[in-house]
């Protein structure tokens, strides 16, 4: 026997590779506690099996990769599980171990059909479904359809459907599922109890992405997967697919998964590059606005993704002055910058940027050229910027004075380039209050009566650095109260006021420093030997008033 009948001569077989599949499918929750965010769907579910109340249709909708598809196959599994022994009953726990379970979860099964609506949109498809709907289930406890993107059926082959979905036969269940619900018509609306999936937060999904990092062996940093998050955009599988080429990038890069590499990726502006750019807008430097947003351009960053970033910076400064929770996902210094721009914009300034950019936005996805329009629609933010509040406009054509008046264009006169003229923002500014006190009376000189006695009795000060000014909030302020004094101390002043809150405590008003410095006034007057007598020998006396001579 030589070594060629042995086969020793033929080379080594190289071991069939196995497929890899990719996180999304891996993934898949394969139990109601895996499926994130939708736990008010698995409560009334798990209620319905409990007291036996189960519908015959069920309707799930929500944005694309919320678990639309995921939960019909866990509602299929829950109806038809028989659990490990083979006695068990519907359950909102299904085993997964019995031979439903493991026939669902690997698409197998004869009695569970799936079927996309996009593909099979005729009625005869829907005549398919039921003819067969008429005959018991080969070996499970019902026959379950789900059909897929439901609302891409055509109208004759939904009116086909219609009685079977009214009166079907005990042992059938239908499972839709759509990314589209309004064009579900309404008579098949009625006949199905109707699951609104949510669409997931932010922060679920990166807790999410972080457990699937660890389970994969990768490291990353949370900052990228609070970016992966975000561009998911409440979308698990999206997210998922976003995280597999994250850390197939990281791969190649032999490093971990990181917040610039996801940023670079996904093509996404530096959050810190966004807020220099915007506080370049706020300044109304045109020259350094253009040269910010080519040098992201340069990046490989899409002008539509600036002007997005831009909007979500006015949004996040807006929800920072209402007073909403800080985001987690947020680096302080974007707080602290996000906090020091609330405290000096007003409400209607942002407003006013809003549409501006989401003008701009609509502008940039529309135009043939993308960057030169968003260079266009942020220079016309940069000219608005010189440009006077409405408010503070209107309030200087009452007292009568003239508005500035601007070149056109801003074309200068001929002869040497003429100095900058400052903004017209306010008067000229004078020397700002060195107290409380000082604040109140300045208040009063200029018939802002309302607001004077507002300081007086409300503001507790923390910290009094004009233009800075910190104040307690453990008492209730009135609303847009802050906003308002700083508006009008701008108008008189000529320069912007910080004023912020918080619940420190603070010292006492000024209206409690004049009732205590009274107090201790009255006391020492009833201290005095000639009026101490004179409230003995008349018991029952009161110091109604008192005038202190004044020596000299």
């Amino acid at each position: 026997m030589n070594e060629s009948s042995l086969g020793l001569d033929e080379p080594p077989q190289p071991n069939k590779a196995e497929s890899y599949r990719v996180l999304a499918r891996k993934y898949r929750p394969q139990t109601f506690s895996e499926l994130i965010g939708q736990d008010a769907m698995v409560t009334t579910l798990a209620n319905a099996i409990r007291r036996d109340r189960l519908a015959h249709a069920f309707l799930l909708t929500g944005v694309r990769g919320v678990g639309k598809t995921s939960t019909a196959r866990l509602i299929a599994k829950a109806l038809n599980c028989i659990g490990p022994d083979g006695n068990g009953g519907p359950t909102i726990s299904p085993c997964g171990v019995c031979e439903p379970c493991r026939a669902i979860a690997e698409g197998r099964h004869i009695d569970v059909i799936e079927m996309d609506a996009a593909s099979h949109t005729g009625v005869d498809d829907v005549r398919e479904i039921i003819e067969a709907s008429r005959y018991a289930a080969v070996s499970a406890r019902y026959k379950i359809y789900i059909i897929d993107e439901v609302h891409m059926l055509s109208k004759n082959a939904f009116n086909a459907l219609l009685k079977t979905l009214e009166e079907p036969p005990a042992h059938v269940k239908f499972l839709f599922a759509t990314t589209e619900v309004h064009k579900v018509p309404v008579t098949v609306l009625s006949r199905c109890q109707r699951f609104d999936l949510r669409r997931i937060s932010a922060e679920k999904l990166a807790t999410h992405f972080a457990w699937v990092a660890e389970q994969e062996g990768a490291q990353a940093e949370p900052e990228a997967l609070a970016l992966i998050a975000r561009a998911a955009e409440g979308s698990a599988r999206d997210g998922l697919s976003i995280l597999d080429q994250a850390i197939a990038h990281a791969d190649m890069e032999g490093g971990g998964v990181r917040a610039d590499a996801v940023r670079q990726m996904l093509g996404l502006s530096d959050r810190g590059a966004m807020r220099d750019l915007f506080g370049l807008l706020l300044g109304g430097d045109a020259a350094g606005v253009i040269t910010a947003i080519r040098r992201q351009y340069d990046l490989g960053v899409d002008p539509q993704s600036v002007m997005q970033a831009l909007l979500e910076t006015v949004h996040g400064i807006t929800l920072v002055k209402v007073g909403t929770p800080d985001d987690p996902a947020q680096s302080a210094e974007a707080r602290d910058m996000l906090g020091e721009w609330a405290g000096s914009l007003s409400n209607p300034l942002l407003h006013r940027l809003w549409q501006m950019l989401l003008k701009g936005h609509e502008e940039v996805a529309r135009a043939a050229m993308p960057i030169e329009a968003c260079e266009m629609a942020l220079l016309r933010i940069v000219h608005a910027a010189s440009l006077p509040d409405p408010g503070d406009l209107a309030r200087r054509l009452a007292r009568g004075d003239s508005p500035p008046v601007q070149p056109v264009g801003g074309a200068q006169p001929d002869g040497p380039p003429a100095a900058p003229a400052p903004a017209p923002d306010g008067p000229p500014v004078q020397q700002l209050p060195t107290s409380l006190d000082d604040l109140a009376a300045l208040l009063e000189r200029h018939n802002k009566h309302a607001m004077e006695s507002h300081v007086r009795n409300l503001i507790s000060p923390i910290t009094f650095d004009p233009p800075k000014m910190e104040v307690s909030a453990a008492r209730p302020l009135p609303s847009e109260f802050l906003r308002d004094l700083a508006a009008d101390l701008r108008e008189i002043t000529g320069v912007v006021w910080k004023i912020t809150a918080s619940d420190a405590p603070g010292e006492p008003t000024l209206r409690e420093r004049r009732r205590a410095d009274q107090e201790a006034d009255r006391a020492s007057v009833l201290a005095e030997p000639m009026v101490a007598a004179a409230m003995d020998a008349f018991p029952g006396a009161e110091l109604a008033s008192w005038t202190r001579k004044q020596n000299g």
